[in-house]
């Protein structure tokens, strides 16, 4: 497989000539993969179905997987979608920022996009180069995970083009992203707020903020993006720590174990089993999160047999986000076909 153009950007100061050149792409039906403050994203323009289709064959990606399409700004985003009261305050409290909105769609977007659904999922991003590069394009972008479907999403650009190669056409380097995992996804079609996906915004801010309460429960979920298949998922077998026989299914692998999660002393193994080399801890949550997928994509490079992650103690903040997207990785997950 060959490897995509690559152009290095400045995070905060992106060059116009190639946010130009980015935009000129985009415009032409042609792929580009750019940063975001979560992930990188595989952007197409979002109102071509042609172009929006190379996403999925890009990717591999279930057709009846929905794409988020990414607006600059929260009026662009009224094109596509019918904004209620409480979308429009969410969007003043919350966008720029990894939030995205699922809402009645005007009808404008096609069915590529949408899934065959009636709905839509918008989001504003905050990184200036994802910004600067819809601004230019002069149309929404639509855009999921730049990786392999059933892959952990890339967090910087080699792991982009590790994935994709040259199925994409260029591809922005605007360094490691800053949060790490997926946007949260609320659907806004119904009386209540529903969280479809825990991600970025973490839910108890967003409660905080709107004085309402999000439910974590129900809603069709085939509304958004990331919800449906396993995914995330590591080259090598991925156990939970806390899920039982975990310790004994580790060590019948017969290799080098390698453990993900939070600072401390060993919890689950005698000194030995687990191979220090590949011991990767972390001292917050927040940190642990935006580390996954590198640490996934690293780990299974590193001759272990299988990685056994440890789970936050906490749904709070990004911790529910963490721990999603933890129980998708793993082996044990039991969704039986790949998406993202």
């Amino acid at each position: 497989m060959s490897f995509p153009r690559i152009l290095a950007v400045d995070p905060w100061n992106p060059d116009p000539k190639v946010i130009g050149e980015a935009a000129e792409l985009l415009r032409g039906g042609r792929l580009v993969a750019f940063p975001t403050e979560t992930v990188y994203g595989l952007g197409a323009n979002g109102l071509d179905p042609a172009a929006a289709a190379k996403i999925y064959a890009a990717k591999g990606r279930p057709s009846d997987n929905p794409l988020i399409l990414h607006f600059s700004s929260p009026g662009d985003a009224e094109s596509a979608v019918i904004v209620n009261e409480r979308a429009r305050r969410l969007m003043d409290l919350f966008w720029p920022g990894p939030l995205t909105l699922v809402l009645p769609s005007r009808g404008t977007v096609p069915p590529e996009v949408t899934a065959g659904l009636d709905t839509v999922a918008v989001r504003m991003p905050s990184h200036p180069v994802a910004l600067a590069l819809i601004a230019a394009a002069g149309l929404p972008v639509a855009a999921p995970s730049a990786n392999t479907s059933g892959r952990p999403s890339p967090t910087d650009a080699p792991a982009v083009a590790s994935d994709l190669g040259d199925r994409v056409d260029l591809v922005l380097d605007g360094g490691p992203t800053s949060v790490g995992l997926e946007s949260t996804v609320l659907d806004l079609t119904g009386k209540d707020m529903v969280l479809l996906r825990p991600g970025g915004c973490p839910v108890e801010e967003i409660e905080s903020r709107t004085g309402e309460q999000v439910l974590r429960s129900g809603g069709n979920v085939r509304r958004s993006p990331g919800t449906r298949y396993r995914h995330y998922a590591p080259a090598v077998p991925l156990l939970l720590h806390d899920r039982a026989g975990t310790r004994q299914k580790a060590l019948a692998f017969g290799g080098p174990i390698a453990w993900l999660g939070m600072d401390g002393p060993e919890i689950l193994f005698a000194p030995g089993e687990a191979d220090g080399e590949l011991s990767l801890r972390f001292s917050t949550p927040e940190n642990y999160a935006r580390a996954l997928f590198h640490a996934l994509r690293f780990l299974e490079s590193s001759g272990a047999s299988v990685i056994v992650a440890q789970r936050p103690g906490t749904d709070a903040g990004i911790a529910l986000a963490l721990r999603d997207r933890l129980e998708r990785a793993s082996s044990e997950e039991k969704k039986n076909s790949p998406e993202k």
